[in-house]
């Protein structure tokens, strides 16, 4: 479908175009009068204004330059540590989200059925009181837990948060599970912290890299270590059953058959200990579990995961030597996107007992930052009132070692499809797109068909925002304040650059007067966003007005503290009690993976350089340099089919078929197909976005880590058929 087609069919349905045809013919909105006052911009509406990139989680610092009023160009702030100068690409097309023609710059109610994109204009009076009412009655009828929340990881979530909590619900879905449970529950059970921070220090020498596409799934500081790493000459090895953009830059690649990534990280484990490579003094002081490891590990020879990988034994173990060799300076990547299979858990232990039986911490590996600190005000708010209702999605009763605040979304929508262990009634979602996200679409809105009522906060009609019943305009991240985000010694502050196009507000004023509604304004103890950075501010005494000006300010010095390992036994722990008393394996084991029948393919999904996940599709920019989204199948595959570049295709799950375009190509294992997320979308709300590709998750099947939680993608397998 065209985009003028599908725009002329979003328009027939009716009221959205108050938020789509306005922002289109407004004027721009007026320099942001902060910036004015801060001196930044001058009174013709030139000037350069620091602030924070939101185009994914990385949060990069930026400089916005604005000319008559209007942000004209995106950089890269040289003095923030994550941005070091430079924005990939999706950073410089943030303006074109900020400037979408498709936001929605006032509340709107549903009139039509859900899923017509049939809604009306309200002002934010009644769209709020509609919210408050509906989610009220929910639980006055059925009590706090028959209300979900859901929201993406960002820097106004700890508001968010305190709406849920205040409101009483356990049923909180955040999208890790989707995405890296399997290594954040492995990091817990292994170093007592989510997410070790990684260093590319001028000596790293070896890095091994499971399915890490860095070069793609770009996070700007990380990326550029790993290129000057390479530049300097590190051995970069990576796993990947596709040939990507890293495994061109690469020293080698090793295209592993899927779900055996665990065979191979074990067989690692099996040469560094049976040749004695390990580095004795460092596991003997900081470490637990060493004999019990050996123990598991002594059968995981080469020999034996050569044909369960499809990788030489002799390279296997040239590997593990070579890596040991380099140790301390070398580094086993635990990767990003790692809920590929049921076993994904295990490789991931297995990847974090590797890095500690080498010796690399504090020297590759460091304990991170965060997102908090200490020095940093808080907002005063009364203690939250207790919760004892059972989580939707069974954290901890199914999953005990899961994180309260990570969870298991698709557990929690099959659960309102079940009804059990009750039914939810009502959900509210924040920046985020279940529709698309979660596995086998259907089944989400299955699960949408269920519920009474559904709130959404966001900047455009994304396909979830379509089949709600209120939505809620968020201002863009050039448009408004969020909390100040720590990083390092100094704190960042993300300002507005621009007003709010239209009655769009930002996030912390949504949930402030959302729950003033509810009742629960000692919760939000703050009278707008501006005075909420200053009670964040006020124990370093330092102004806004001095923050904002320069973009962040210094922390002040403190005295390291020694590192303890936040584990039951204070060391790494190779050997896991937590996890063997709960019934799990408590050191990295075998776990063989499905594999898909005779003429079907598991179906890989993946990160690219022009889009972020779900959510920047419709960005004007990032479409015109994204490749046209087609099915990646293998040549010879396709030779033996009969089929060609270009060809439709029809892809089959057990669960959905989508049509689309062939990409035949060397590039990918035979049993194997690839499809870029983040396309198929049901919105005709998103003018760019509608019409173009097909969604993955139509296919997907809801399999899930028993251990972590993590949806396993991968674990999915299509028939391919020409149309």
């Amino acid at each position: 479908m065209s985009n003028d087609l599908s725009r002329r069919t979003f328009l027939q349905l009716g009221a959205v175009t108050a938020g789509a045809l306005v922002v289109g013919q407004m004027l721009p909105p007026a320099v942001a009068q902060a910036a004015q006052d801060a001196g930044m911009v001058n009174t013709q509406g030139d000037g350069f204004v620091p602030s924070m990139c939101e185009m994914c989680v990385w949060r990069c610092g930026l400089i916005a330059k604005v000319k008559n009023g209007r942000v004209v160009k995106l950089d890269g702030n040289p003095d923030h540590p994550h941005s070091r100068g430079h924005l990939c690409v999706r950073g410089q097309s943030g303006l074109f989200n900020t400037y979408d023609p498709d936001r929605i710059t006032t509340p709107l109610i549903r009139v039509g059925n859900r899923g017509e994109g049939r809604f009306r204009r309200a002002s934010w009076d009644e769209a709020l009181d509609l919210t408050a009412s509906n989610m009220l009655a929910i639980r006055e009828q059925y009590g706090a837990q028959a209300m979900v929340f859901s929201s993406t990881h960002n820097l106004s979530q700890v508001q968010f948060e305190n709406l849920l909590y205040a409101y009483g619900s356990p049923n909180y879905g955040t999208q890790r599970s989707l995405c890296f449970n399997a290594m954040i529950v492995a990091n817990l059970m292994t170093y007592g912290l989510e997410e070790p921070e990684r260093i590319y220090d001028d000596q790293l020498s070896y890095i091994i890299l499971t399915g890490r596409n860095l070069m793609e799934a770009v996070s700007t500081s990380e990326t550029g270590e790993l290129s000057e790493a390479i530049a300097r000459g590190a051995h970069v090895v990576y796993l990947d059953p596709r040939f990507t953009k890293t495994a061109a830059k690469a020293s080698e690649w090793l295209p592993i058959k899927p779900g055996t990534d665990l065979a191979f990280h074990l067989a690692l484990l099996n040469v560094i200990i049976g040749e004695d490579l390990y580095n004795h003094a460092f596991v003997a002081q900081y470490t637990l579990g060493l004999e019990q490891v050996a123990e598991e590990v002594a059968p995981y020879t080469p020999e034996w995961a050569a044909p369960i990988t499809g990788i030489d034994a002799d390279r296997i173990r040239r590997i593990a030597r070579d890596f040991a060799a380099a140790a301390p300076h070398a580094l086993a990547h635990n990767g990003w996107r790692t809920s590929n299979f049921v076993n994904s858990f295990q490789t991931q232990r297995a990847i974090t007992v590797l890095n500690a039986l080498v010796g690399n911490w504090n020297v590759t590996l460091r304990a991170g930052g965060g997102e908090s600190s200490g020095a940093l005000g808080t907002i005063p708010q009364p203690p939250y009132p207790r919760i004892s209702a059972q989580r939707l999605d069974h954290v901890p009763s199914r999953f005990p070692v899961v994180p309260l605040k990570i969870g298991v979304f698709q557990e929690l929508r099959d659960s309102i499809i079940s009804g059990e262990p009750y039914q939810a009634h009502g959900w509210f979602i924040a920046r985020q797109n279940p529709v698309m996200s979660l596995p086998d679409r259907a089944r989400t809105l299955q699960a949408f068909e269920k519920l009474d009522f559904i709130a959404t906060v966001d900047i455009v009609v994304n396909d979830t925002a379509w089949f709600s019943d209120v939505i809620l305009p968020e201002a863009s991240y050039l448009e408004r304040y969020d909390p100040l985000l720590p990083v390092g010694d100094r704190v960042y502050i993300r300002q507005p650059v621009i007003e709010p196009q239209g009655e769009a507000r930002s996030a912390l004023w949504i949930y402030k007067q959302l729950g003033e509604r509810l009742g629960l304004g000692d919760y939000f103890q703050y009278a707008d966003e501006e005075d909420y950075i200053r009670q964040q501010l006020a124990p370093l005494g330092v102004t806004l007005e001095e923050i904002r000006a320069r973009g962040y300010v210094e922390l002040p010095p403190h005295e390291e503290a020694g590192f303890n390992w936040n584990t039951p036994s204070g060391k790494i722990e190779l050997y896991s009690e937590t996890l063997d008393r709960v019934g799990f394996a408590g050191v990295p084991t075998w776990e063989a993976p499905p594999e898909p029948p005779s003429g079907q393919f598991y179906l890989l999904t993946g990160k690219v350089a022009q889009a972020t996940q779900f959510g920047t599709q419709n960005n004007r920019m990032l479409h015109k340099v994204a490749d046209e989204p087609r099915l990646w199948l293998n040549d010879s595959v396709a030779a033996d089919r009969g089929m060609v570049d270009g060809d439709w295709v029809e892809v089959s799950s057990a669960v959905g078929s989508v049509h689309i375009r062939l990409h035949v190509t060397p590039a990918i294992r035979p049993d194997c197909v690839y499809l870029t997320p983040g396309y198929g979308h049901l919105s005709q709300g998103l003018t760019t976005a509608f019409g173009v590709g097909a969604s993955d998750s139509v296919l997907h099947v809801t399999y899930t880590d028993p251990v972590s939680g993590s949806q396993a993608l991968t674990q999915t397998f299509v028939t391919v058929r020409k149309v």
